[in-house]
């Protein structure tokens, strides 16, 4: 035997199909409002992440251009270019062109890709001092965020 539903039944239940009818769509109107931001910020980290790795590299092919200095002390002829050139092969990664460079050589700060004739200030027993700049972007789609900001490493070395 069919059980008799109520009229007043049958038209809940066909309120209630009517009213959740229209509700296909809403994960893709949830996707559109969501995945712009979504996509920022993701382009973001990773541009932010980019800015960090320049910042290590630039980091560690700074150790590589002091320690080039301290090795080259008695025998280079322009530290700044020598400094330089081995920065630079040490930071593959970076734009050579970008990379500004200045030295403390005996208490004395000469800056510039070349400074041929200031090797004298490299007396043996004193302290070495190499400081990089290098210029950052953090952009994301084309909004630049830090404008104007500038990596920095410095490292000193000593003899013994």
């Amino acid at each position: 035997m069919k059980k008799k539903i109520s009229l007043r039944k049958r038209a809940n239940m066909l309120l209630r199909r009517l009213r959740f009818r229209g509700e296909e769509g809403n994960a893709l109107v949830e996707l559109a409002l969501v995945l712009p931001v979504f996509l920022a910020l993701l382009t973001g980290i990773f541009s932010l992440g980019l800015m960090l790795s320049n910042q290590l590299t630039l980091t560690q092919a700074t150790g590589s251009g002091g320690q080039r200095l301290q090795q080259l002390r008695t025998t280079t002829t322009d530290p700044c270019a020598d400094t330089l050139t081995a920065i630079k092969s040490a930071a593959p990664s970076l734009n050579g062109s970008n990379i500004g460079l200045s030295l403390t050589l005996n208490g004395t700060k000469v800056s510039g890709s070349s400074c041929s004739g200031d090797q004298s200030y490299l007396a043996e027993g004193t302290a070495v001092t190499v400081s990089t700049t290098y210029p950052c972007s953090l952009a994301v789609y084309g909004t630049k965020f830090a404008s104007g900001c500038q990596l920095t490493a410095q490292v000193t070395e000593y003899e013994y």
